[in-house]
């Protein structure tokens, strides 16, 4: 009976912690079918009634982090999801602001000027968003990761939607080429991480992400069947990361997509694939002390060389690409790649600082990213979107305040003081200075200076470039809403440094792993074995033992 209660309270806990993706599950349902609705009004509310989903999993995210089913989870990071499940439905809800008006926009106009009749297989605004519902409830659902095969389906739950995404973002075949790319290089990465999951698990010989750090922690020397595993599943998440040698995809689907499905490729993959990192990881890192005896972690090291290659190769790679594009979409996709080795060195610091660093990293690199890609999509030039920097030239003149908020997010993800930028790089050179990783901070340092270069393009061409015959073409979308997007971050990148120690001690939702903290995990681990043994059911008597005990009774 004890037994019993103890595996219900359990999954009590697993579906407690999940309630925020069980609430967006509900509304990509709800959105979907009123995407199918005759009434105009209805359809256009599709996006305002997918803010409010995502407003109120934010409220029940608070809630389900302050009770008692974050210590009763058996997770190797508790607390994780409360920070990040929060920051993705905050960005998400400015990502919905951006892609609201832009989806099914010439045919809404189409059935408003009677111009076609109306056709639910043609309108895909609630599809659009029910998709937008499913991969974001897909990535949070991967900070709360326990076994291999929960991390398997978050990660896939969050990519598959977004092949669908790309496709039907925007009318054309661009857009559908862009997806078949996505789709088939998703379908390899996806194999890939999957190859290393059963390695890992012939290694260990469990699925529990807790079972596996204790089997690992226990064994004098990892087996190279383990170390292999982790490369490989490093190697297919570095996709979601767009990270080298995974990255080819990213500059094609960059352009090939709408800005609205850029701005999200742009960041909730990044997120996907970092927090992805962080909970693989933690079966790896093992306790130990510094020069100075403080607690730290380490990583074997094949595994960390790993990491570190393709953090440098990612930052080089990505900066240098960058350099070499006019289109300002196939800049940023370049910019992207570069920002997932940035976001590596935090992986590579570890647990603590490092994780940290990230976390508080991606808050401002949402804000900043999502500015940039707000502010494009609410340009358009005859009734195309705005893709070169010719396009931008002059842009002040015309529209200073999306000239303004293009230059503030453009001169934050350079890290120039005063912005936000500036103190999450700040942040992620600290923590990997104070862990040793000195070499890497200058490879970022070097970097960081290269992509100024394209940066300044962001800043220099709309404030300081003079209008041309191919500007004049070029004016605001109807819709308000994508530049009061863009506003908001805009203002976000420059007030949100006033705000610094909030954000600090919000994002500091991971802690380095200690002997104590693998021996409790052992604890558990031998306790819920224990329980699982009890709930098997008893062997059949056989006929005297039946007997005897029907006499007895």
């Amino acid at each position: 009976m004890i037994s019993s209660l103890l595996a219900a309270s359990n999954m009590s806990s697993k579906l407690t912690l999940i309630a925020p993706e069980i609430l967006l599950f509900v509304g990509s349902v709800v959105v979907a079918v009123l995407g199918l609705a005759r009434s105009t009004a209805i359809r256009r509310a599709v996006p305002t009634v997918t803010a409010l989903f995502l407003l109120g999993s934010i409220g029940v995210t608070a809630y389900v982090y302050r009770t008692d089913a974050v210590e009763t989870s058996n997770l190797l990071l508790p607390q994780l999801g409360g920070f990040v499940k929060a920051l993705i439905a905050v960005i998400g809800i400015l990502l919905v602001m951006i892609a609201g008006p832009a989806i099914d926009r010439r045919l809404e106009e189409a059935f408003d000027s009677g111009g076609a009749a109306f056709d639910p297989i043609r309108v895909m605004r609630g599809e659009y968003f029910a998709f937008f519902l499913l991969s974001l409830a897909g990535t949070m659902l991967i900070a709360n990761a326990n076994d291999l095969i929960w991390l398997f389906l978050a990660i896939e739950l969050s990519s598959l939607p977004t092949y669908v995404m790309v496709a039907v973002s925007r009318g054309s075949r661009r857009a559908q080429e862009a997806a078949v790319k996505y789709f088939y290089l998703g379908a390899l990465s996806a194999a890939t991480f999957l190859y290393g999951f059963a390695l890992l698990y012939g290694a260990s010989g469990t699925l529990d992400l807790a079972e596996m750090r204790v089997v690992f922690a226990n064994m004098p020397e990892l087996p190279t069947l383990a170390i292999l595993g982790g490369v490989m599943a490093i190697l297919g998440i570095a996709f979601k990361l767009a990270a080298v040698p995974m990255h080819f995809y990213a500059p094609d689907v960059y352009e090939g997509a709408g800005s609205q499905t850029t701005a999200f490729l742009g960041f909730m993959p990044k997120i996907a694939g970092a927090v992805a990192l962080m909970v693989l990881l933690g079966v790896f890192w093992t306790p130990a002390t510094d020069a100075s005896g403080a607690a730290t972690a380490v990583l074997p090291n094949a595994i960390l060389a790993t990491l570190w290659m393709i953090a440098v190769l990612t930052m080089v790679l990505g900066n240098i690409g960058a350099l070499l594009q006019r289109n300002v979409k196939r800049m940023l996709a370049y910019s992207s790649i570069a920002q997932s080795g940035y976001l590596l060195i935090g992986i590579v610091t570890g647990p603590g600082a490092g994780y940290n660093s990230i976390l508080f990293y991606l808050i401002g690199y949402g804000v900043m990213n999502t500015a940039v890609f707000a502010v494009l999509g609410s340009l358009e030039r005859q009734g195309e979107e705005v893709e070169t920097l010719d396009d931008l030239s002059g842009l002040r003149q015309r529209q200073p305040a999306l000239a303004w908020m293009l230059a503030l997010s453009a001169i934050g993800l350079i890290g120039i003081p005063p912005l936000i930028g500036f103190f999450g790089k700040l942040a992620l050179f600290a923590a990997a200075i104070d862990h040793g990783q000195t070499a890497l901070v200058i490879i970022a340092a070097v970097t960081t200076a290269v992509s100024a270069f394209y940066y300044l393009q962001l800043v220099a061409v709309p404030m300081l470039g003079s209008p041309t015959a191919r500007t004049d073409a070029v004016h605001a979308v109807p819709s308000s809403w994508p530049r009061i997007a863009a506003v908001v971050c805009g203002v976000g990148v420059l007030v949100m440094p006033l705000a610094i120690e909030r954000l600090v001690t919000a994002s500091g939702a991971t802690e380095v792993p200690t002997t104590e903290s693998i021996e409790a995990a052992a604890g558990a681990v031998e306790t819920d074995a224990a329980d699982a043994a009890a709930l098997q059911p008893a062997a059949p008597s056989t006929g005297a033992e039946f007997s005897a005990e029907f006499a007895a009774r």
